[in-house]
């Protein structure tokens, strides 16, 4: 198996001076708003390195990952034709109100597919995980600056002070703008409509409009109402957020009527972490076998960790929960610390279901707390469904980093996160997902759940050609 750093390199720089004035470059090209509201984080002195062989699996994931989207959709019309369990379709709309499931099941989006894909990724002495999916995800900007940024720095020879070219990222230098450009199709105007809520993301989003022509794109806030017929709108904003977005049920309006193109769309079940659950229940091997096929679904288990819906019902008194080996959610609770690798999580639709908000860490808790923890999950099945997904931790690596304050290079042992950007072109069969850029962040190692933090090392990643994956 891969070793973690066989995987994944920071280009660790020898030579002080270099690094730190490398830092300070990027660092100088910082928009003058910033890329997040009142975040801010640690500056890598060069971009992170990934094995060829790693590449070229992200390369490919893309169209698992659409295959995968377009079965989930086609398993939720099923299940409330009769035509797969009707469970699934149950707990796909759980908490959800009836005019935004009504929108889900409209013929207007029956087929419609969110057009930007991104996984988290935790990589791991064994490999890596794809501990979920985001169908609205925040970093599109920073991504594309950060690839743009460090493709400009300087690729200096090991023992030279003399550059020899310049970095090579993933997607290259403008290919998260482009990739983003690219799924909205001839569209005249592109309205990014953000929710107080995703206020946070303004400024990256701001930054991106900027890049690709204030005259066709143009960030919106929620007072923005009557758009052109023609026109496409970006929902930067997620669906339990749209009672607090006064334009939002005008957008739905407008795109339901076809006057509007909207992505990604009011379908909620994109943004339920349950998918990756009814990935592994095995009532379903038969539709998933059939629809992602076998090289497809192999390839898709053997990188989602094991998951499952809580779901208080009771079950028969000779069955138990697959690997778990329960036979009632409340047993959770008596695990010990060591059988506790565990990530409990809500599903969806909540405002606690994004960054490190509504995740617990078995293995990280205290027996009460975890014992709260479960309590809760339990409570809220029928209103705000969590999911239980076995942890796989991720391995520690070295990174460089610059220190503003003191101007030294600084060294960090971290856990590493990849968030591949793809960006779905085309419609219907003819869609393709491409990969765009990668964004790595890695947090301090005695941090078990990886975000972005202010104490967290960003940037894009490149490939390095003398990292070997066994």
């Amino acid at each position: 198996m891969a070793n973690v750093n066989e995987w994944f390199k920071a280009g660790l720089n020898t030579k002080n001076q270099e690094g730190s004035e490398d830092a300070r470059f990027v660092r100088s090209q910082l928009p003058s708003n910033g890329l997040f509201e009142g975040h801010t984080w640690r500056i890598a002195t060069r971009p992170f390195t990934i094995s060829q062989e790693l590449l070229d699996e992200l390369q490919t994931l893309g169209r698992v990952l659409l295959q995968f989207n377009r079965a989930a959709n086609l398993l939720y019309r099923l299940s409330l034709a009769g035509k797969q369990p009707g469970w699934v379709s149950r707990w796909l709309d759980l908490g959800k109100p009836e005019e935004l499931l009504a929108l889900q099941r409209h013929p207007s989006f029956k087929n419609d597919m969110p057009r930007v894909i991104r996984p988290d990724i935790l990589l791991t002495d064994s490999g890596f995980s794809i501990t979920e999916l985001d169908s609205i995800p925040g970093g599109i900007g920073l991504t594309g600056w950060l690839s743009e940024t460090y493709s400009k720095l300087p690729l200096r020879s090991p023992g030279s002070l003399t550059p020899s070219a310049t970095h090579e990222v993933v997607g290259g230098a403008s290919g998260m703008k482009e990739g983003f450009r690219g799924i909205f199709g001839p569209a005249p105007q592109v309205h990014i409509v953000i929710s107080q809520e995703s206020a946070t993301y303004r400024p990256e989003m701001e930054w991106i409009a900027s890049q690709l022509g204030e005259e066709r794109f143009k960030v919106r806030d929620s007072s923005e109402h009557g758009f052109n017929r023609g026109d496409a709108v970006y929902r930067f904003f997620e669906l339990y957020d749209a009672p607090n977005v006064a334009n939002a049920r005008a957008i739905f309006e407008q795109a339901r009527d076809h006057e509007i193109v909207l992505t990604p769309p009011p379908k909620p079940l994109f943004e339920e972490k349950m998918l990756f659950a009814l990935l592994w229940n095995k009532n379903l091997r038969g539709f998933w076998r059939q629809e992602l096929g076998e090289g497809f679904l192999n390839r898709l288990q053997k990188r989602v960790p094991y998951s499952w819906i809580i779901d208080p019902q009771s079950l028969p008194p000779h069955a138990a929960i697959p690997i778990l080996n329960i036979t009632d959610w409340q047993q959770l609770k008596s695990m010990s610390q060591k059988e506790r690798e565990l990530i409990l999580k809500i599903s969806g639709f909540s405002a606690d279901a994004w960054g490190s908000r509504g995740v617990f860490l078995g293995s990280d808790l205290s027996s009460a707390d975890w014992a709260n923890a479960v309590d809760r999950a339990i409570a809220s099945a029928e209103s705000s469904p969590f999911i239980l997904q076995q942890f796989h931790k991720p391995g520690v690596v070295e990174i460089p980093w610059w220190d503003p304050v003191s101007g030294a290079l600084q060294t960090m042992r971290g856990r590493a996160r990849l968030c591949p950007y793809y960006f779905v072109h085309g419609d219907a069969e003819n869609a393709r997902a491409s990969l765009s850029g990668i964004l790595a962040t890695v947090c301090p190692a005695d941090k078990k759940i990886i975000h972005g933090m202010s104490d967290a090392v960003l940037g894009p990643c490149a490939v390095d050609p003398g990292i070997v994956a066994r």
